[in-house]
């Protein structure tokens, strides 16, 4: 497969069951950031649209939360399946617009219909109970839909995150509004289609725009819940729109995560992981990535040279190419970011090993490529090492006192994930009881379906992946009967 295969073109936007022009007849370039180049344009959503794409919703919402929970589950596992029936459509198609590479994005198709399934398997779950309150009286707790739901999602799983993390919402009985990312919105558009003939109109609805687009559907007053997942600074932005109506937020947003790697750890093996754990096939642009890497100073040459060859051999190239790993930042905006944390992480000291700069790959030179990068003699006060970079950069610190690497560990606004790798199973569950993080992996990283995934601190609020994202997406009413 090959970029040129791309021929997908938009439809407008997916409102109601039907494809909708942009109110203001505005559109958006969307660009391929291997290359530089314009694939397309789609429709740029304004206010009006955000308010036809709410109004379309209530009406589903009405009709689909009547729908039996087994047939819910049904209309769930045929769209998991005709995502499965995609996939090779579906991978290309992110690849080439978010710059990630195919392998990964299959494995997001999958990861996609996995979690459609799980959600049809769980709708029986959504259970009130029953209180004692005396003779002559009943008195129990119904789970009910909130009715209109907002999805604003991140670019570095466009398909992925449109179609998984409605799967929640349209198990308890909701309907959705999803907002695409503006950097990757193609694929949303298709999400759309797929859905087309499996759901009743105003079920699913898809948007394309920017900021505008996004900020009218949280301060929208008939969407009673929004799930945002993004930086945290736009994260502070939507929790202060969504306050003004008194919503439901759940809010993923970033990390700056530690990997730590303990006296007794096998030092290649630790740097394979810290490598995996930074998601390099996605540049290193994911909030779960252990871009801070503690290294006991026992260990810190032998891991720091397992660091520098792991980064140096990961393939970097166009992302729709089979062997590829490392593809484009999403941007020429994310580029020039990560450009500026590089100059911050020289000028302040820290120690650039390999990286820092585009790959020597001529074939690359139009699209907004760095090479993996790697500092060491890196400090808790440099900027590299408090703020997150999104961006395949990792920096490793030294430490010999446990006290004091917990202290600067644990020091960030930040608490989304943090990895531990050592053989001693006492201390690696002490330290994962005293990490500040929401999501701690022991010798491993990666996510689990049906683990709760979410943050402490400004790394969010509320839970994916599992029962507590279900039931998140549902209001609990209590019914008192007396005779």
């Amino acid at each position: 497969m090959s970029a040129a295969q791309l021929s997908y073109r938009p439809r407008g936007l997916y409102i109601g069951g039907e494809w909708c022009a942009s109110r203001a007849g505005r559109t958006m370039r969307t660009i391929n950031p291997a290359t530089g180049e314009v694939l397309g344009e789609v429709p740029w959503a304004g206010e009006e649209d955000v308010a036809a794409a709410v109004a379309a919703t209530q009406r589903g919402a009405a009709e689909w939360r009547r729908v039996p929970p087994a047939e819910r589950a049904r209309c769930l596992e045929r769209l998991a399946a005709r995502i499965t029936d995609h996939v090779d459509e579906l991978a290309l198609m992110d690849a080439v617009d978010s710059g990630n590479a195919i392998s990964g994005m299959r494995t997001d198709m999958e990861l996609a219909a996995a979690t459609l399934r799980y959600f049809a398997g769980l709708v029986r779950e959504i259970k009130g109970e029953t209180i004692v309150n005396g003779p002559h009286h009943l008195n129990y707790t119904l789970r009910q839909p909130y009715g209109v739901v907002g999805k604003i999602n991140a670019f570095n799983h466009p398909f992925r995150f449109c179609a998984e993390k409605a799967a929640a919402p349209l198990a308890a009985g909701n309907s959705v509004v999803i907002k695409q990312p503006e950097q990757a919105p193609l694929s949303g558009l298709r999400f759309g289609e797929l859905c087309a003939d499996l759901f009743p109109p105003g079920v699913i609805n898809v948007l394309t725009g920017d900021a505008v687009a996004g900020s009218a559907l949280v301060r929208h007053p008939e969407v009673r819940r929004i799930a945002f997942i993004g930086s945290v600074e736009t994260g502070r932005i939507v929790a202060r729109e969504a306050a003004e109506t008194i919503k439901h937020v759940s809010l993923e947003l970033g990390g700056k995560n530690p990997i730590i790697i303990f006296p007794d750890a096998d030092p290649d093996e630790a740097a394979t992981l810290a490598i995996r754990g930074m998601n390099m096939n996605r540049q290193g642009q994911s909030c779960s990535s252990t871009s801070r890497v503690f290294v006991h100073e026992s260990l810190h040459e032998r891991v720091v040279e397992g660091l520098v060859t792991a980064a140096e051999e990961l393939p970097v190239g166009l992302p729709w190419e089979e062997g590829s790993e490392v593809g484009p930042l999403i941007s020429q905006e994310q580029l020039d970011r990560v450009r500026g944390y590089i100059a911050a992480g020289q000028a302040e000291g820290a120690r650039l090993l390999t990286g820092g700069g585009p790959p020597e790959d001529a074939r690359l030179n139009g699209g907004f490529f760095i090479a993996p990068t790697v500092f060491d003699a890196v400090t808790p006060a440099m900027r590299i090492a408090r703020e997150e970079i999104f961006g395949p950069v990792i920096s490793v610190l030294r430490w010999h006192d446990y006290e004091q690497l917990l202290a600067e560990a644990n020091s960030l606004i930040y608490g989304l994930t943090a990895a531990i790798v050592t053989n001693d199973l006492k201390l690696a569950l002490e330290t994962a009881d005293r990490i500040e993080a929401g999501y701690v992996w022991i010798n491993s990283a990666g996510r689990y379906l049906g683990a709760p995934y979410g943050g402490w601190k400004q790394s969010g609020i509320g839970r994916e992946e599992s029962l507590d994202e279900l039931l998140s997406y549902t209001q609990i009413k209590n019914v008192n009967v007396a005779w």
